[in-house]
């Protein structure tokens, strides 16, 4: 029915088995919103907002801190697509998934897990991090998620480290003085807001990619 009423179709799903099925069965183009573990088109916003500041992502250094959670994947997966070095910092209970590890290695690009994240920064060209609860989790997780990731916070003595014109993002929301501090997130290095706006102008492109026009 969807597929006679539209010419394509955005999911946001918690299940990745969800859009897959949707895929399968619909005659039109399906464009991955959002799944509990993956999230593409965030990343594609991510890419725009890097070149647009820093020119060319490829051969830069990309540093993830906190949880390997499904915008780190597709970051990962960006990573192998366009070329750039790939650091994961957080606990090991919340690494990503070994098959996204593969993927980016088996394009050729450096990929490493550094527990101790100011090691993981040094020479980042951009540092990236996220909620370290997601909206659809239980309220019960909040803390035990925050005894794990508070090590990996992103805040100025964090950042220091990196290169000084590195830049920082985060897909938003933000729990402000949780996985980032307000000094980091409103400072002079932040891209958040262009990130922000950016979904908007990827997610054109990708319909129009969709489209064929």
């Amino acid at each position: 029915m969807l597929s006679r009423f539209v010419d394509m179709i955005m999911i946001r799903t918690f299940e990745e088995a969800t859009l897959q099925e949707m895929a399968e069965h619909a005659s039109v183009p399906v464009i991955n919103g959002l799944t509990n573990r993956t999230h593409p088109c965030q990343i594609m916003a991510d890419i725009l907002t890097y070149e647009e500041h820093r020119g060319s992502i490829a051969g830069k250094k990309v540093v993830w801190s906190g949880d390997g959670n499904n915008v780190c994947a597709s970051l990962m997966q960006a990573a192998g697509q366009f070329g750039f070095d790939f650091t994961f910092t957080g606990p090991p209970t919340l690494d990503p998934e070994q098959v996204w590890v593969d993927f980016a290695r088996g394009q050729g690009v450096k990929v490493e897990i550094e527990r101790d994240p100011v090691k993981a920064v040094e020479g980042a060209d951009l540092v990236v991090t996220d909620t370290w609860v997601s909206m659809h989790d239980p309220q019960s997780a909040k803390e035990r998620r925050h005894n794990q990731l508070r090590a990996y916070q992103v805040n100025e003595a964090l950042m220091v480290h990196a290169k000084p014109d590195a830049l920082f993002m985060h897909c938003l929301p933000a729990h402000r003085d949780e996985e980032v501090t307000s000094a980091v997130m409103d400072g002079p290095n932040s891209v958040v807001f262009d990130e922000a706006e950016n979904r908007l102008h990827a997610q054109k492109a990708v319909m129009r990619w969709c489209l064929g026009v």
